[in-house]
């Protein structure tokens, strides 16, 4: 267990780089830990012949992340999350990683395991862009942080983000953007219809979401147009690759994403503990 933000972003951050997909959600949490001074709960690291070969955190309000750690340190990791982080609300990770770290944790909480939420990593081969779609992309500015964290609010709601604290949203936006993400909007008219998110470049790797449409706006294709947007401003700035997650429950996106290029990586499940 690491104390020092400082220290624990050096020695992970060479892991998670070695595997930016698989580690994208963990990545983010440690560019916003070192650029952003972001609060952390609690930071394992694994090691083998005193090299570290895995890293897990946790923030505040949400599922400790174990992408980045291997299976077989899950009884090590939940004897020290079960003596030191009481507050951890579940796991979030690829299946078989949450699946195992999740019962050794619910074993020893006496607790048992809920499934919160199903989701796909996809991975833009080449983008295809829809066409017919009216209206045009442009960046988010100031003047738009209101309207975005109306829709950040809306979408966590819809989404059901697990183990998610809420926050203020439009405080959220300006980090986001301060951060160096791209806040890119589809406007029709003059009408704001859809936005979508590309992450900051990190180890290569960049993250599409969230991607939110209002119902009065949604089936004319204006998510797909502001995702291949974004898209081709992450590989503009050199991303490769360039991801985004999906929700298994919402079979629109699920077919919607493939069609303008991305494939599928993994399934992941967030899984939330629950005593009684």
């Amino acid at each position: 267990m690491i104390e020092d933000p400082s220290e624990f972003v050096a020695l992970a951050g060479p892991v998670l780089a070695a595997d930016p997909a698989r580690h994208t959600i963990t990545l983010t949490a440690l560019d916003a830990i070192s650029r952003d001074g972001a609060p952390v709960e609690m930071m394992l690291l694994a090691r083998e012949a005193g090299e570290v070969v895995g890293a897990a955190l946790r923030s505040p309000g949400r599922h400790l992340l174990v992408e980045a750690l291997p299976v077989r340190f899950a009884d090590a990791a939940a004897d020290l999350v079960a003596r030191h982080d009481l507050d951890a609300p579940g796991v979030s990770g690829p299946v078989a990683a949450a699946e195992a770290f999740g019962r050794a944790l619910a074993a020893r909480r006496g607790a048992r395991l809920e499934v919160e939420t199903r989701s796909r990593l996809f991975r833009l081969g080449e983008l295809v862009p829809p066409v017919g779609v009216p209206g045009a992309a442009r960046p988010a500015g100031q003047d738009d942080v209101d309207l975005l964290a109306v829709w950040r609010a809306a979408f966590a709601v819809e989404a059901h983000e697990p183990g998610h604290t809420p926050v203020d949203s439009a405080a959220e936006v300006r980090r986001s953007m301060r951060l160096g993400s791209a806040e890119v909007l589809w406007e029709v008219d003059g009408i704001v219809v859809s936005q979508a998110t590309a992450r900051p470049v990190l180890a290569g790797m960049s993250r599409i979401g969230p991607v939110y449409t209002p119902p009065e706006h949604r089936r004319h294709g204006y998510a797909a147009a502001v995702t291949a947007a974004a898209s081709r401003w992450a590989l503009d700035a050199g991303a490769d690759p360039v991801l985004l997650f999906t929700d298994l429950a919402n079979p629109t996106t699920n077919a919607l994403y493939p069609r303008i290029g991305y494939r599928p990586v993994h399934d992941r499940v967030d899984l939330a503990l629950v005593r009684g």
